[in-house]
């Protein structure tokens, strides 16, 4: 028999085991760090409060490490909505950068696969379980989630698509379920717009009609994976229950093309919500360059994601004042649900009507864009929408449409997306011809090649070195910006490349010019400039030669200069002074069209002094239509001399 005190201590025992209980099961206190992926940590990444935290359990497909699900901090455009972490869920492998075979890049479409094979059995499959205590006083479970998917866009509509399933089991409210994939969900994004996700990968053919070769060079067309918007889900629960939340991720009829989930921010709300999110993209219908007199449709959708009606309400729902520089097309406005119309006097598409919880309406009208605007003008263009938060028939807050494809990065708000302050922008190339074009390597990666656009009309790119050489972007030595061009140039590594599509800014050549540096060496060492036009004869010539000093070894082989000259039938020095020698530092060579059929070669040093200048008649054909500099040299110097190449100009 128990004595009454020993009852008195054993009741005891068990409250504090209890209390136990509540502190290191209902109270955890982990810290979450990105780059986990057990059951726990990816629970608490999700959390906004990790108190309701009760028990959780993780399985995928993958034996070797449990690649499929990772908390993460950031990846590319994805980050946390609530907090310092989030939870990615993969058929693949989750933060894989790109989603391809191997990781490489370019590479092939098909992502990763584990224990089932590329088209075995079971399917590849993740599964986060959680049981969590509703806290008193609350009715609505939200989270944030978004869908992420390479089956976009060639698999729409057929077998092979990967299944979001995010399933609640509340005692009292029954079972609820959240499902997303390619055929019923709502995509909004394609790769042009998932920078950095693993899922920015385009089809190298440009058609992204089936398994493919892709990399991540954004080409239009050439789009090869999609994603939702970031949007929040609700589920109706009670007070003080045990649910079950249970996040599911799974390949559908092969485990090939990959997928992925972002869920973070999942949170207890006592009342149920009105979530409205505005979304505008807009299309160019003439196709190509945004030019004076293409017609341009607008789709705003506005969607409600929460789990309250949206009433139409006095005053407008909607109203977007047409852009300057454009022309409302008269009887273009269409919407899916509620009225629309077009005000003369404001100059401004209205709409009213009502928005059902989780439901959306899509409003569509065009403008022309006005006759003789100049280069760069801007379209620029962003709508309210005027919604009811608190469901007391008045329209209380507003939301600005924002456009998807161009995000800040800034929440202005506080409600979660950073892309809200963004109008819709088109930038105008009317085209006006410059008078010149630059390309200073500032925008170009370091270690790699160059590419230079005007208004997004790209017209130079370079070739890449190749191994002993040099031939690319670096930002360890520069003339006047971050960055300059490198070469360092063996007979072994030539010929390398300088690209022109000069008849993109509808121009033709007047002068080519550029500042250069080079240094002392102890050996012999060239360089070869050949200009060439597009039928790939020589326009013009430039040969860089270490010439011997003969004294001051080991660095005593000095730079000099020369053009080919067609009317003494070899090569002619620029001088710099009595010897002509080019010493350390910076030098700029210019070349410019003197007609009829005469070519002017000048060299600059230090701040821009002319220090010689020659004329000589053209090697044929006339300098224009350049279309590439080839770059070659003659030896393979054991230490090969770099020269820096910066302030690239090209007159027009």
């Amino acid at each position: 028999m128990i004595k009454v005190n020993e009852r008195k201590n054993f009741g005891r025992i068990i409250a504090i085991l209890a209390i136990l209980y509540l502190i290191i099961v209902i109270f955890p206190s982990n810290i979450v760090n990105a780059g986990s992926y057990n059951g726990q940590d990816l629970a608490l990444s999700i959390l906004a409060d990790q108190s309701v935290l009760v028990s959780s359990y993780y399985t995928d497909s993958d034996s070797f490490g449990h690649r499929q699900s990772a908390v993460l901090s950031s990846l590319g455009i994805l980050s946390p909505t609530n907090g310092p972490t989030f939870s990615l869920f993969s058929t693949g492998i989750a933060g894989n950068i790109p989603v391809t075979t191997d990781s490489t890049n370019p590479g092939d479409e098909r992502g990763s696969w584990f224990s089932g094979g590329k088209f075995g059995y079971p399917r590849d499959e993740v599964t986060l379980t959680m049981t969590l205590q509703v806290p008193p006083f609350m009715h609505y479970l939200y989270y944030d989630v978004q869908f992420l998917s390479a089956e976009y866009p060639e698999y729409i509509g057929t077998q092979y698509n990967d299944k979001l399933i995010i399933t609640v089991n509340s005692p009292s409210q029954g079972i609820s379920k959240y499902i997303f994939d390619v055929n019923s969900g709502y995509f909004v994004l394609n790769s042009n717009y998932l920078t950095g996700s693993g899922f920015n990968i385009f089809a190298g053919s440009g058609n992204p009609g089936g398994i493919d070769w892709v990399d991540t060079t954004p080409r239009t067309p050439g789009a090869d994976a999609g994603a939702s918007d970031l949007v929040p889900i609700s589920h109706q629960v009670s007070p003080y229950e045990l649910i079950t939340v249970t996040i599911n991720l799974k390949d559908e009829y092969d485990n090939l093309v990959d997928s992925a989930a972002y869920i973070d921010n999942l949170m207890f709300s006592g009342y149920a919500k009105t979530e409205i999110v505005a979304r505008k993209t807009v299309l160019d219908i003439n196709g190509g360059d945004v030019e004076c007199n293409d017609v341009i449709r607008y789709t705003v959708t506005i969607s409600n994601t929460g789990t309250a009606d949206q009433h139409d309400n006095p005053g407008n729902e909607f109203e977007d004042i047409i852009s300057e520089n454009t022309s409302f097309v008269y009887g273009s406005e269409t919407c899916t649900s509620g009225s629309i119309s077009y005000d003369l006097i404001g100059n401004k598409i209205i709409w009213n009507g009502e928005i059902n919880a989780e439901s959306s309406v899509s409003i569509n009208f065009e403008v022309e864009i006005n006759s003789s605007l100049s280069n760069g003008a801007l379209i620029s263009n962003q709508g309210t929408v005027y919604w009811d938060s608190n469901e007391d028939g008045n329209n209380d807050k507003t939301e600005l449409t924002d456009d998807p494809h161009n995000d800040d990065g800034i929440d202005q708000d506080g409600d979660g997306y950073t892309d809200d302050d963004d109008p819709t922008v088109l930038i105008v190339s009317a085209f006006q011809t410059p008078s010149f074009v630059i390309e200073d390597f500032s925008d170009d990666i370091a270690g790699s090649g160059a590419t230079q656009n005007y208004f997004g009309r790209e017209w130079f790119y370079t070739s890449s070195g190749v191994l002993g050489s040099a031939f690319e972007v670096v930002n360890s030595y520069r003339y006047s910006t971050a960055k300059s061009f490198k070469t360092k140039l063996r007979l072994s590594g030539s010929p390398q490349h300088w690209y022109y599509n000069l008849s993109k800014l509808d121009g033709d050549i007047k002068w080519w010019e550029i500042w250069f540096a080079c240094g002392n060496v102890s050996e012999g060492s060239d360089l070869y400039l050949t200009f060439k036009n597009g039928a790939g004869n020589d326009i013009a010539r430039l040969k860089f030669e270490y010439a011997h000093m003969g004294y001051n070894p080991p660095v005593d082989w000095l730079l000099t200069l020369f053009y080919w000259s067609p009317s003494s039938n070899g090569w002619v020095q620029l001088y710099t002074d009595t010897f002509g020698y080019l010493y350390n530092g910076w030098y700029k060579i210019k070349i410019e069209r003197n007609e009829p059929g005469f070519i002017n070669y000048s060299l600059y040093k230090d701040v821009g002094i002319l220090v010689d200048v020659k004329t000589d008649i053209t090697l044929g054909p006339p300098f224009s239509n350049l279309a590439c500099i080839e770059w070659s040299s003659t030896l393979d110097a054991v230490v090969c001399p770099m020269i820096f190449w910066d302030e690239h100009r090209v007159g027009l």
